[in-house]
């Protein structure tokens, strides 16, 4: 695509970033060569780059060549890897610049992180433009710029930055540093933007020799993780590309992985659906480890599996779980609102933290112990973690009857969500067969009466006979894409009549092909705000697998292809796409490529008959 470099105060598309990361925190990187968020130490750690949520004040660190009308750009990464190369193609020359970050060797929280950015000229000759102008604690505290001869310091309160860099370095008028520069044909630039606590640090050294052997260990360190991958199904480069983005989504001192690595990117241009997703959700492990052990990745499924134990012990006076946490198992994220960032392309609020994680969400005893079911399949269960599923169960039996926010984490009041009411039962299920099949001490009698008292409320109450579905709420005659995942956890049999009419309506009012809406919100329980959305990619991948379960396996193949060419450039997917294929919400969205995972996989095994 020919196109100008967008200048300083616009934003570019949602899509048109790619993400490196070290396994801590990532970086997104845009195809105009700008590093536009990056949080320090980890994930939901403040801003050092956030220019993604404030053009003009968020922070940013650029590189690319001086603006010319007839540039083209693109990206792709080193195969295998999470290296991501950006070319610019300009009628002077073709360069291209290396970006990732080194992976921590040690699994402990550290303040050290590491960003090389490394630029080449490939034909002709290029001058490069060079600004670094990071923007601290979400561009809430002040810092000082030092220059040396190999660089510069940026020192703030809590975090300091050294850049080596091996062009001259000017300081800006914004507390910055600038640069210009230019190579001719296979000439070089090395920059490396490093961490630190010490305010008296100096900045880094990063010689060719050193770059060379830092970008072979990574590129090692990936190529050698991706061989563990199982998968050898159609849709191979996507579902590697989707395991490869899940692992830099994941915290490895703890194993936990979060939802997204960004805040307040919007569900709709201007509107005010906008989360903070840089935490852990319970809702996400079942499909998590199910997906992890499908591919291979015994370790990650081990370490996450961890992180889920020692939730399990934390469990609240009641015995009940939160519906998240932090990524070290923290239990408070006050969600806040930062008003003095504009937000992406002005969608405000901006907010940090999230109020979610104070709602009732009956649904996550089910999600948390399907996952602990998939697991103990393969590992067996602990003594300890069986009476903590003792407990949970216990405190769920007194309180699956009343409503709650559910899994669309609705604002707008409790309900009796049908969703929510299945998990219960899955709950109660995957606890039964845990206790059949492990010789397990329960009161299985009494679990049994109650995982059958909700299977007939859930045939009664939860279906409309009129509309031939099943429907959000009791009462309710909106249908939810939610109601696509009653067929994926063993309620009822996967050509039930009732499945596949429940089906046909969600393919009738929420989708516009391939793509699948949530619900309607002038018809559905209020979620508590204004505006409207896009398609949720993760419900086109349940309709896929959906599709599948039910035999529908032509439909579910061209819905699944229509869905891969909605991935971005490197294969990537934000929560939503909106009316022109453009992404909406955070970036990337774990669940929506754990969702790919499993409907490829479930979509090859239909094919092959298995």
């Amino acid at each position: 695509m020919v196109q100008s470099l967008p200048q300083a105060g616009t934003y570019l598309p949602i899509e048109d970033h790619g993400i490196i990361g070290d396994l801590h925190t990532v970086a997104l990187v845009g195809k105009n060569g700008t590093i536009d968020w990056c949080c320090i130490p980890a994930f939901d750690a403040p801003s050092i780059f956030g220019a993604l949520l404030d053009a003009e004040k968020g922070g940013f660190f650029s590189i690319a060549p001086q603006n010319t009308p007839e540039m083209r750009q693109n990206q792709y990464y080193l195969p295998e890897t999470n290296i991501l190369i950006t070319r610019f193609f300009t009628l002077d020359g073709v360069g291209e610049i290396t970006d990732f970050m080194p992976i921590q060797p040690a699994k402990e929280h550290t303040r050290h992180h590491r960003i090389i950015r490394a630029v080449r000229v490939v034909r002709g000759s290029l001058t490069f433009e060079l600004t670094c102008r990071p923007a601290f604690n979400y561009a809430r505290d002040t810092h000082t710029v030092h220059l040396s001869p190999h660089g510069a310091a940026f020192r703030s309160t809590d975090v300091s930055l050294g850049l080596f860099s091996s062009v001259p370095l000017e300081e800006d008028s914004h507390d910055g540093v600038h640069a210009t520069f230019t190579l001719q044909q296979d000439q070089w630039a090395y920059f490396l933007l490093e961490s630190t606590g010490d305010q008296e640090s100096e900045p880094p050294h990063l010689s060719p020799a050193q770059y060379q052997k830092i970008l072979q260990e990574t590129k090692h360190y990936w190529r050698t993780w991706l061989a563990q991958c199982r998968y050898q199904g159609r849709w191979r480069e996507m579902v590697k590309r989707s395991a490869l983005a899940l692992k830099l989504l994941t915290y490895a001192p703890t194993g936990a992985i979060v939802a997204a690595p960004t805040t307040s990117l919007p569900e709709s241009m201007g509107g005010e659906r906008n989360w903070d997703y840089r935490y852990t959700w319970l809702r996400d492990s079942a499909l998590t480890i199910h997906s992890l052990l499908l591919l291979g990745f015994h370790e990650e499924a081990e370490a996450f599996v961890g992180w889920l134990r020692a939730r399990a012990s934390e469990l609240k006076e009641d015995g009940s779980l939160q519906t998240m946490y932090t990524i070290h198992g923290g239990h408070d994220m006050t969600e806040i609102t930062l008003d003095h960032l504009d937000g992406y392309r002005h969608s405000r609020p901006v907010r940090i933290g999230n109020g979610a994680y104070t709602q009732l969400q009956l649904d996550i005893t089910g999600e948390f112990l399907d996952g602990v079911y998939v697991y103990m399949r393969k590992r067996g269960i602990y003594y300890g973690g069986w009476l903590y599923v003792q407990r949970l169960l216990n405190w769920l039996e007194k309180n699956w009857q009343g409503g709650d926010e559910g899994i669309w984490e609705v604002r707008g009041g409790r309900r009796a969500f049908v969703h929510s009411r299945v998990m219960c039962w899955v709950a109660f299920d995957r606890a039964i067969r845990m206790a059949q099949e492990q010789g397990l001490p329960a009161p299985l009698d009494e679990w049994r009466a109650t995982r059958d008292t909700m299977y007939n409320e859930i045939m009664e109450k939860g279906w409309n006979e009129e509309k031939q579905s099943f429907v959000q709420y009791y009462g309710s005659d909106a249908v939810d894409a939610s109601a696509l995942l009653i067929s994926l956890t063993g309620f009822t049999a996967e050509t039930d009549p009732r499945i596949v009419h429940t089906i046909e309506r969600i393919q009738r009012e929420l989708m516009h092909e391939p793509h699948v809406y949530r619900y309607r919100v002038d018809t559905a329980a209020d979620d508590g705000l204004k505006g409207v959305e896009g398609t949720f990619s993760i419900c086109s991948f349940w309709l896929v697998e959906a599709l599948t379960r039910a035999g529908k396996l032509e439909e579910a193949r061209q819905n699944l292809e229509q869905m891969l060419t909605y991935a971005n450039h490197l294969g990537l997917y934000s929560e939503e796409v909106g009316p022109v294929g453009e992404a909406f919400g955070n970036f990337p969205q774990a669940f929506t490529h754990l969702a790919l995972i499993s409907a490829c996989h479930a979509l090859d095994q239909a094919l092959d008959g298995v």
